[in-house]
């Protein structure tokens, strides 16, 4: 069975570079206009405390007006792991705590079809965690009308 080719068949966000996060971190809207679903994959490297991650239906790239959203992720807390867990859990709107273990990652799996009516885009929202994290989040766009590799979806 073929599996999936990401650069051809997705549409791909560098929505936060890796950076040093000690501080609040808002990463770059994206819009889920002409795709169906994304996959959010959040890392945190060396982790010094939890921080609370949430996402947020936006009006524009501005963005203008935000709508904070219910979600699903998976995980993988254990340090340096490599596995993620296998259970799908939904969390509302105020999100949730990462692990203070180094090395984890999360899977935030959202549909198009979630977003309130009159907010195309998504921000991953990240709280202080007082203490060095290093982190980084890609955002893999699926499920695109326009399909082609290179293809901007605005």
């Amino acid at each position: 069975m073929k599996g999936i080719n990401i650069a051809e068949q997705c549409h791909l966000v560098n929505i936060l570079p890796p950076r040093d996060g000690d501080t609040v971190q808002t990463p770059e809207v994206f819009s889920l206009r002409g795709a169906s679903h994304v996959s959010i994959i959040l890392q945190l490297g060396v982790t010094g405390a939890a921080t609370t991650v949430t996402v947020e239906a936006c009006d524009n790239f501005t963005p203008s007006n935000v709508s904070a959203i219910a979600f699903s992720y998976y995980s993988e807390t254990t340090a340096a792991g490599d596995t993620i867990g296998g259970t799908r859990t939904t969390v509302a709107s105020t999100g949730f705590a990462t692990s203070v273990n180094d090395g984890v990652f999360y899977v935030i799996e959202i549909d198009a079809s979630e977003l309130p009516d009159g907010y195309p885009a998504l921000q991953l929202k990240l709280s202080d965690p007082a203490a060095a994290t290093f982190v980084s989040a890609i955002a893999i766009l699926s499920g695109n009308r326009h399909g082609a590799a290179g293809t901007q979806i605005v």
